[in-house]
């Protein structure tokens, strides 16, 4: 029974991460279509958010049954808790992705101001903390992971900094208070992104060490 189970949870992990990589797929392409006006990409981000909440669901049901069927110990309940926590972070990036998409269309009709007020940064960053939450899961290797309270502490000052920078051009021209509401939401949506990434190191770590740590 032992050797079935350890073959359903490394099967399990493998497609799990099939799965992270298309809700990180969303939230990159969806911020791509953002850029570029592409209202073709931000309509089919939108039309993955059924699939992503289908394998959500698949993966909750998956992982509580093999904690009932086997009754895991040690390293292997921290990694299908690891697992469960990971599964609803990486839900709610995909929808973070479709929210993003959403705002697509305005901005392909009005155009961006400048450079967007630093959010393709921004998202850069981000989206570096995804990659790496996931390769760390993915190998064990945790030494991906050990700076992120930095790469968070960057992350939230650049959301500050989009904020102040969109208050200053909705003081000189009101035309552009829209778009700049939009820009402060998006910054909201990545640096959201950003605490899940955190979240989720935290619970790698521990699946690996077995010790807790405090990354914020």
């Amino acid at each position: 029974m032992g050797e079935k189970f350890h073959e359903e949870l490394k099967e399990l992990r493998r497609e799990f991460c099939e799965y992270s990589n298309f809700s990180s797929l969303m939230l990159k392409d969806a911020f791509e279509a953002l850029k570029s006006g592409d209202v073709d990409l931000s309509a089919d981000v939108n039309a993955r958010k059924k699939q992503l909440s289908g394998w959500s669901d698949h993966f909750d049901e998956r992982l509580l049954t093999l904690i009932a069927l086997y009754q895991p110990m040690a390293q292997d309940v921290r990694t299908i808790i690891c697992t469960l926590k990971m599964n609803t972070a990486f839900y709610r990036i995909g929808r973070y992705g479709k929210d993003i998409a959403i705002l697509v269309p305005d901005f392909a009709t009005s155009g961006h101001l400048g450079r967007m007020l630093n959010l393709p940064y921004m998202a850069e960053l981000v989206f570096s903390m995804i990659d790496d939450t996931l390769e760390a899961y993915r190998s064990g290797n945790i030494s991906l992971i050990s700076d992120f309270s930095g790469r968070d502490d960057r992350v939230d000052d650049l959301r500050y900094s989009v904020f102040r920078e969109g208050v200053t051009y909705m003081m000189e021209d009101p035309r552009t208070i829209s778009r700049c509401m939009d820009y402060v939401m998006i910054a909201r949506y990545l640096e959201r992104c950003g605490d899940h990434c955190c979240s989720m190191a935290e619970k790698i770590h521990y699946m690996v060490t077995g010790e807790k740590v405090d990354i914020s």
